[in-house]
């Protein structure tokens, strides 16, 4: 049962270009995995990123991220004319404007040269992902007019979704339509293949389901009974979390709220769909923020910052009994950061899902669970995440009094290695599942953070810059043999 994993988003791979892709550099990253007997990849949400490009603000729970389809590919498929791509410079940060334009004039050109040719596939694709044609209508009005949010679109009649204008603008908008459900097409095509790979090298892909939905999604729009919105369909909530660790002001996330009453009169149906649909895209499967289920921070949507709001009892255990009902083999571990009251700990017992523990977390403030000598079997333990910063820049940063803890706590060496040291305490520990994020096994400072919470246009840029995966491997190696994990076993 003892396994290991590493946490890196498809967007950081060191694809040639502009930003990581489904390509060659994925596989690559698969085979890194195998051979340093590693079973997991987990990854950040995989949507169309949203709001200054934050994977956790997509405009759709079910799309896939189109920036993220390879296009030396689709050249070798005969999908895009040889030679038309020209990669991007290879530059530490994702440059996102540029990328974003590259791609939808490159995939364009895909739609025009080869959606015909496709028809029977795409067809059946759309068949399938029952989603699409909304999604792909969604984007298309989006598009229309300038990708204003949808609560701004200067037609009321199309945002509050009237029937007779929905069938005028899907017979006005056809060609924008079937473009963004080719574009998902290619996405679904690409990923399955990495997929299946993985499968084959014993490598399971973990995906990440925020709790919440963008304001600004295909998900609101088309099903606003499910969410606290007026009349005009606008939120009269919003969801986020009281000051914390991260933020002294809280985090205004601005998602509107979900109407659970509604939610469980209809059986929880729309959860079932969307977590059957990532069950299928992901082996495993995190869900961010799960205290939310037990009890949740509403902010009235008027508030500029989370410190007015108060807490709500969510839907508990009446949800994971439908999921558990529906779908019985569906691995889920629950992100349980945060402020864990009873309630929260209760439902986690109930559900059985494994929780998180994060190292640092251990020797940054009063809490002790996060301690190696607290942790039980059925958890997955982290010596960060990406909302932290890197070890070693952590480390940087860290008060005399922190650091105190973590040297007596790790048993280090005076002019010690802490990387080193946290990550044999990560894997070393009773924990059934040991997660560090590339940066930790690459030793890289604070410049390769991922994300700071609370703060907006800086995040989610970082790429990893090609390395020498033989020498990473070896070293994960052994730290797995000698913490007997290794084994890909659930």
């Amino acid at each position: 049962m003892r396994q290991s994993g590493v946490l890196l988003h498809v967007t950081s791979l060191p694809s040639d270009g502009g930003i990581g892709t489904l390509g060659k550099a994925a596989y690559e990253f698969v085979d890194f995995v195998k051979d340093s007997r590693m079973s997991i990849w987990q990854m950040l949400p995989l949507g169309p990123t949203g709001y200054a490009e934050s994977p956790y603000q997509s405009c759709s729970t079910f799309a896939g991220n189109q920036l993220v389809i390879d296009f030396p590919s689709l050249e070798e498929e005969g999908l895009l004319p040889e030679g038309s791509y020209e990669p991007l410079e290879i530059k530490p940060e994702v440059d996102f404007e540029a990328v974003k334009e590259q791609q939808r004039r490159l995939m364009m050109l895909s739609f025009k040269t080869s959606f015909d040719k496709l028809g029977c596939e795409i067809a059946e694709f759309e068949k399938k992902q029952s989603w699409v044609a909304d999604y792909g209508l969604f984007r298309a009005i989006k598009a229309k007019f300038n990708e204003i949010s949808w609560m701004e679109w200067p037609d009321q009649k199309i945002r509050l979704r009237e029937p007779e204008t929905l069938e005028k603008y899907k017979a006005e908008l056809k060609d924008e339509i079937n473009f963004y459900i080719y574009e998902q097409y290619l996405f679904f095509r690409q990923w399955t293949k990495l997929h299946e790979y993985a499968k084959s090298k014993g490598v399971m892909l973990m995906g990440d389901m925020p709790i919440y939905v963008s304001e600004d999604s295909a998900d609101v729009w088309l099903n606003p009974d499910m969410f606290e919105l007026d009349e005009e369909c606008r939120p009269v909530r919003v969801a986020g979390v009281p000051p914390d660790y991260f933020s002294v002001n809280g985090q205004r996330w601005g998602n509107p709220l979900y109407a659970w009453d509604k939610h469980e009169a209809q059986g929880y149906s729309w959860w079932i769909s969307r977590l059957r649909a990532l069950g299928e895209m992901f082996d495993i499967l995190r869900i961010d923020h799960f205290i939310g289920f037990a009890n949740y921070y509403a902010i009235p949507s008027s508030e500029p910052t989370a410190l007015v709001g108060k807490y709500e009892i969510g839907p508990g255990k009446k949800l994971f009994d439908r999921i558990k009902e529906e779908l019985p083999g569906l691995r889920i571990v629950a992100e349980d950061l945060g402020v864990v009251n009873q309630t929260v700990k209760d439902l986690l017992a109930y559900c059985g899902y494994p929780g998180m523990k994060v190292l640092q977390f251990a020797f940054d403030g009063e809490l002790t669970d996060p301690l190696p000598e607290t942790h039980t079997k059925n958890c997955f333990i982290y010596t960060g995440t990406h909302d932290n910063n890197t070890t070693l820049g952590w480390w940087k940063d860290a008060a005399p009094e922190v650091r105190k803890k973590a040297e007596k706590a790790l048993g280090m060496e005076e002019g010690g290695d802490i990387v080193e040291y946290m990550l044999k305490a990560a894997f070393t520990s009773d924990a059934d599942t040991a997660v560090a994020p590339m940066q930790d096994l690459l030793k890289l400072d604070e410049k390769s953070r991922m994300n700071v919470p609370g703060t907006v246009g800086c995040n989610w840029m970082w790429r990893m810059l090609p390395v020498d995966y033989g020498k990473v491997a070896e070293k994960v190696r052994m730290l797995n043999i000698n913490s007997n994990r290794g084994k890909f076993f659930w």
